[in-house]
């Protein structure tokens, strides 16, 4: 073995050592075995899921150019330009007289899906706009509809505010295009443009879209006479917002609590371990607990921002974990004696409770990640963090049986003074 290994080693078998003094507890290097190798493993997964799922992002969407688009009809327009996401563009032409002729393309979210494109007369996002939707027909053929989107539960298929003429609609190379001339107001120079992409419509009715990250930045100003896009922070800003609150309960209920379960229920097997795996799991589980607290704090936030936007199956379980945890972390204070009557009705009540929010906690944070919906290979290193977790505690649950049983077979052979049965 190198010099560096074994200065490694070294430092790896002294830090459960170096851990436990600092609480204030003597260990001597040579009865350190029972404790010492639980408490270095779960310390280096610790370290390694934290940096794991703290990179949880959302990669941006690819951009495509628009000026070498050429239509069907042999259109032209005075201005294109590439819309920041969705892989879409938009084409247009605006004339003194305030006639405005636009070209929208993007794929829809899946084949028999949909696109739209819409002005705000009077606001920035979804609800007030005045939308055109493109999608086939039961007879393959396109069609496009004016729509009134005045909440965010259903679309009205309806005459637009707006005046709106020469309508039409293709589909080619897997994208959609639409096309439309509206009448605005001469001294309009500068419009809040909305677009978006679904996937599926039923009963030629467009079914609500996706509402991950580039469809809810799906916003933006179009300069009527410049012939520029701009795009709205908000969503930016939420997104971002989206991205903590993920990465705050990844941590606290998918990380930290398992692991502080397993510093509870194995480290205790190990009597050098006492009372070190005590101060280790209440340490673990309020850092965790703390943590989670932030993160539902941040999703209500969204949630309050959020209208018409609802993950009912994880707002609810969000809403159980926080309310067993603080239970949990209250009981603590009412933990009796070890020898008190109602100890054991204790247990059983931190134990049910306990592994509760261990399951809910897992579960809730898969949920999130779809809804978030990130690149999948943060997925799978969360998947890896829960199976390297599970490993140990089976490694260890092998070990607690082995250590428990030895120590009850030592004991039946043992006579009250001490010597060895024959």
């Amino acid at each position: 073995m190198s010099l560096i290994q074994t200065c490694v080693s070294r430092a790896f078998n002294l830090f459960p050592l170096y851990m436990c003094r600092s609480l204030g507890l003597r260990f001597s290097e040579e009865n350190l075995g029972d404790f010492a190798m639980p408490a270095l493993h779960l310390s280096l997964v610790g370290l390694l899921l934290w940096f794991s799922v703290a990179g949880l992002i959302v990669l941006p969407a690819e951009a495509q150019t628009c000026a070498t688009r050429k239509f069907s009809n042999n259109k032209l327009f005075q201005h294109c330009s590439d819309l920041p996401t969705l892989s879409s563009s938009l084409h247009w032409t605006h004339d003194a007289d305030g006639s405005l002729s636009i070209a929208f393309v993007a794929p829809p979210a899946k084949s028999d899906g949909w696109i739209s494109w819409a002005i705000n007369p009077t606001g920035s996002g979804m609800i007030g706009a005045q939308s055109l939707i493109a999608f086939k027909q039961t007879d393959g053929s396109m069609t496009v509809r004016p729509y009134r989107l005045n909440n965010y539960q259903s679309v009205e298929q309806k005459n637009l505010t707006l005046e709106v003429s020469d309508m039409s609609a293709e589909s080619s190379g897997g994208q959609m295009m639409i096309f439309a001339t509206f009448r605005l107001p001469a001294n309009w120079t500068t419009v809040n443009q909305v677009w978006q992409v679904g996937s599926t419509v039923t009963d030629g009715r467009p079914i609500i879209h996706d509402t991950q990250a580039p469809n809810l930045n799906a916003k933006g100003t179009l300069d009527l006479v410049g012939g520029q896009t701009g795009t709205n922070t908000g969503g930016d800003s939420r997104i971002r917002k989206r991205n903590i609150h993920g990465i705050l309960n990844a941590v606290s209920w998918g990380i930290l609590f398992p692991v502080g379960v397993i510093l509870a229920r194995y480290l205790r097997t190990f009597e050098s371990a006492d009372p070190a795996w005590f101060y280790l799991h209440a340490g673990c589980q309020s850092s965790a607990y703390a943590i989670g607290v932030a993160g539902w704090a941040t999703g209500l936030q969204l949630g309050s921002k959020s209208k018409g936007i609802q993950y009912t199956t994880h707002r609810n379980i969000g809403i159980a974990l926080f309310s067993l945890a603080t239970v949990q972390i209250f009981a603590l204070f009412l933990r009796p004696k070890k020898e008190h009557k109602f100890r054991f009705y204790w247990n059983i009540y931190h134990h049910g409770v306990g592994y509760a929010i261990l399951i809910l906690g897992i579960l809730n944070v898969f949920k999130g990640l779809d809804i978030l919906d990130p690149a999948k290979k943060w997925k799978s290193a969360y998947i890896i963090v829960i199976a390297i977790l599970g490993g140990i505690a089976l490694f260890l649950e092998l070990i607690t049986w082995a250590v428990v049983l030895k120590r009850k077979s030592r004991k039946s052979t043992t006579p009250y003074n001490g010597q060895q049965t024959t």
